[in-house]
């Protein structure tokens, strides 16, 4: 990954924009389904459910991945009213060192 980060989008939602530093690495991760619904929701302990989409945009070399937020944005508890400083448990997504093989 070159560049990770997260937002709202809008109250109930956030999304994550994970960046690749160059063509061939995007299309192993993308190819290799590495970042899905199920590996997202592992990541941040959620149910595959509230995972909402996970979109390649290949022009970009950007996975966008859009989950449901535990709580609304601004609601009392709620941690991060931004979304900006969500995208940790994205860091231990295990990415292939090619396809059909796991980075160790």
């Amino acid at each position: 990954m070159t560049s990770l980060s997260s937002k709202n989008a809008g109250n109930f939602h956030i999304t994550y924009d994970i960046g690749f530093p160059d063509e061939a690495t995007y299309l192993r991760v993308r190819d290799g389904h590495a970042v899905d619904a199920r590996s997202v929701a592992s990541a941040f302990g959620m149910a595959e459910k509230d995972v909402v989409s996970v979109i390649a945009f290949d022009p970009g070399w950007v996975i966008k991945v859009n989950v449901r937020r535990q709580r609304a944005s601004g609601d009392p508890g709620e941690t991060d009213v931004f979304g900006a400083q969500q995208y940790a448990p994205l860091l231990d997504l295990e990415i292939p060192d090619q396809l059909g093989a796991p980075a160790r």
